[in-house]
């Protein structure tokens, strides 16, 4: 339901620039749904379901090539949702998403690349709307145990807290950090933690939708990762 946590960033987006790198990328942050994880499907399907009880309109195919072009409000407006509601029904799609956890792939290429920079010494995290309780799951099933540290956002507009948490925690260099992200959200939250960002455009957002959001990077696979690790 990583869609649906996404559609909290209500504010208006800041196109202030982002920090440059000050030094070579130490340490990688991920975004998780999308990013990492194939849970596109799933996570409609969980969408579509949940929406007789809450009152919005489901997400057709047809009209994903638009929704993957919208902001976060457009597709608030889109779909009817309000946010009173979006809280309880980003929870519950949280949960739903767990019973489906085992069926779950990495985006192909992905998890060669994690370890290949693993195997490099960079430090990795994640930092996800998604619980952490998912996320381990998938991890222990596709060997990919070789992340530093998971953290879910309790709120879900926290990712920028919990960027300059990790930070914190983890005695982590702001000019040595990459986070790696698939939505518009991701951009804007590093913004705001003043890191550098990295747009992967085989998630949820279109390519169109990042770079006007210019992020350092754009990458349409993942082994252009490596170039900059």
């Amino acid at each position: 339901m990583k869609r649906l946590a996404r559609l909290v960033g209500l504010g208006r987006s800041s196109k202030s620039p982002l920090p440059a790198p000050s030094g070579p990328v130490g340490t990688l942050i991920f975004d998780f749904d999308g990013t990492i994880a194939d849970t596109f499907w799933q996570g409609l399907e969980i969408l579509n379901t949940m929406a007789p009880e809450f009152g919005y309109r489901q997400l057709s195919k047809e009209d994903l090539p638009k929704a993957k072009d919208m902001t976060t409000r457009q597709l608030m407006r889109f779909l009817g949702i309000s946010g009173r509601r979006l809280p309880i029904i980003a929870h519950k799609g949280v949960r739903k998403l767990r019973s489906k956890i085992n069926e779950i792939e990495p985006i192909a290429g992905m998890p060669e690349v994690l370890r290949e920079l693993h195997a490099r010494g960079k430090r990795l995290g994640i930092i996800t709307s998604n619980s952490e309780e998912n996320v381990g799951i998938f991890l222990k099933n596709h060997d990919l145990e070789i992340f530093e540290f998971v953290r879910s956002s309790s709120r879900l507009l926290g990712k920028a807290r919990e960027i300059r948490q990790s930070m914190k925690s983890h005695r982590l260099q702001s000019g040595e950090i990459l986070f790696v992200g698939d939505e518009t959200r991701d951009i804007e939250a590093c913004r705001r933690a003043k890191i550098c960002c990295a747009a992967v455009s085989w998630g949820y957002n279109s390519r169109t939708a990042l770079q006007a959001q210019s992020p350092h990077f754009i990458f349409d696979q993942p082994t252009e990762l490596l170039s900059v690790a």
